[in-house]
């Protein structure tokens, strides 16, 4: 029997984000009844979308607020704790975000467990653990160099906190370690920046360094399928199980740049910053040996290429979306005032 059908009922933390929203429909969508924990900023229209399912119900509060969680955890089969702060770049303008968005995120999830004695969590960690590793593509078991941002070290923290908890508590923790993810519902990262940059201004792209950045990405059904393969090897096993999720290809910053270009049916100046790196924190080169959840069963189903059309087809359909990342700043710091037609028009 397949681990979601023994699901009755989960919580996922960050339930309105992107990986998030996507889980709960999958979830919902196969009867289980999903319980959302999420800030009441953090809503957007799709996750506004996939609450109409009857089996997804919302807990407006802040994973910070044991009371909150203690609530949403109780009589849940498995806890997915996604919720994070997910800026990587202005980590250390903001160092609080890490530790207390991140790291003491998770330990209240891990002990509002043990007060309502839910024993299964999986927890999205991230391929920015690794740093800046010497071993690509990188296995799990890769010695750890220096951390080289908040996020990866908070990221790193929490997987240390759950690792002791499935050791001292017998909770079951699934670790997946993703690469960057693509697909219906993006709403961060540098595909946006430059899709919302290029609508902006047709002529011309900014990009952060040399462009020759080179990444791996995975397509967000893709990453889910992974989580549900895990689960299903370790479902009854206690202690902590690390999963690498991502392609074996990569792709460069000036690829995503290029193909988002043609995509709107523009051809701008790009602009390169310099630099081996986009921020501090930004690794040159990252790809991770997926050798470990591929022998589970577990293989993407889209090319890197593939997951960025899809993603930038949902982006061209959710003009809300790059309106409101725009409008945040992101962008230059101006609000934003154009669309993808006008964009084409101009150029």
């Amino acid at each position: 029997m397949p681990a979601i059908d023994r699901m009755r009922r989960v919580c996922i933390t960050g339930g309105a984000g992107f990986l998030g929203s996507n889980l709960a429909e999958r979830l919902s969508a196969a009867g289980v009844e999903v319980v959302i924990v999420d800030r009441p900023r953090g809503r957007r229209k799709r996750a506004s979308d996939s609450r109409r399912s009857r089996h997804i119900r919302r807990v407006e509060g802040d994973v910070l607020d044991p009371a909150v969680l203690e609530h949403a955890i109780d009589g849940c089969d498995w806890i997915f704790h996604l919720q994070a702060n997910a800026d990587v770049r202005t980590g250390l303008e903001h160092p609080r975000r890490d530790l207390e968005r991140s790291t003491l995120a998770t330990a209240n999830v891990l002990e509002a467990m043990r007060a309502r004695g839910v024993k299964r969590v999986m927890f999205a960690s991230s391929a920015a653990v690794y740093g800046e590793p010497k071993v690509v593509p990188t296995p799990e078991d890769a010695p750890f160099p220096l951390q080289t941002s908040l996020y990866g070290a908070s990221k790193l923290a929490g997987e240390g906190l759950l690792a002791a908890y499935a050791n001292g508590c017998g909770f079951t923790a699934l670790i997946c370690r993703f690469v960057s993810i693509l697909g219906e519902g993006y709403s961060h990262g540098h595909l946006l920046d430059f899709y919302c940059a290029l609508t902006q201004d047709p002529t011309r792209l900014h990009v952060l360094g040399d462009g020759r950045q080179r990444k791996s990405y995975v397509y967000v059904q893709d990453a889910i399928a992974a989580i549900l393969t895990a689960i299903e090897r370790h479902h009854r096993e206690p202690g902590a199980h690390i999963y690498n999720v991502g392609t074996d290809e990569t792709s460069t910053v000036a690829d995503s740049a290029r193909l988002v270009a043609a995509h709107l049916s523009l051809s701008p100046k790009i602009e390169y910053g310099g630099g081996r790196r986009g921020w501090q924190g930004d690794n040159p080169l990252l790809q991770l040996d997926t050798t470990r959840i591929r022998a589970l069963g577990w293989q993407p189903r889209l090319t890197i290429r593939e997951a960025i059309v899809r993603t930038l087809e949902w982006l061209d359909a959710n003009e809300h979306i790059w309106w409101e990342h725009s409008n945040r700043g992101a962008i230059h710091g101006r609000p934003f005032d154009a669309n993808p037609a006008a964009a084409k028009a101009r150029a």
